[in-house]
């Protein structure tokens, strides 16, 4: 993308430093509640159909990029976790 000069400073340096006025004058709840309420709209106005398209495209852009090795890493990662969820959730009843 072609970046204009304006004044010595470029376009993306104008946006950069507007964003930062935005954030130190607002807080990180501004930008929580804002993204919550954009959210919320595009679940409204989108839908279900929507989320899966755009979870189908992220997941094979992450294919692509990690491949499978990457997928059998967290695969197990996650298995071990529940693994010892299960554990902790016997050893409690035992104790009980």
């Amino acid at each position: 993308m072609a970046e204009e000069k304006k004044k010595g400073m470029t376009v993306r340096e104008a946006g950069q430093k507007g964003g930062e006025k935005v954030a130190g004058t607002h807080g990180k709840e501004f930008y929580e509640e804002i993204g919550h309420k954009g959210g919320e709209k595009t679940a409204e106005t989108h839908g279900h159909e929507f989320y899966q398209e755009i979870g189908h495209k992220g997941g094979e852009k992450v294919a692509g990029t990690r491949g499978k090795e990457f997928y059998e890493e967290i695969g197990h990662k996650g298995g071990q976790k529940v693994k010892k969820l299960i554990e902790e959730g016997k050893e409690s009843e035992e104790k009980k």
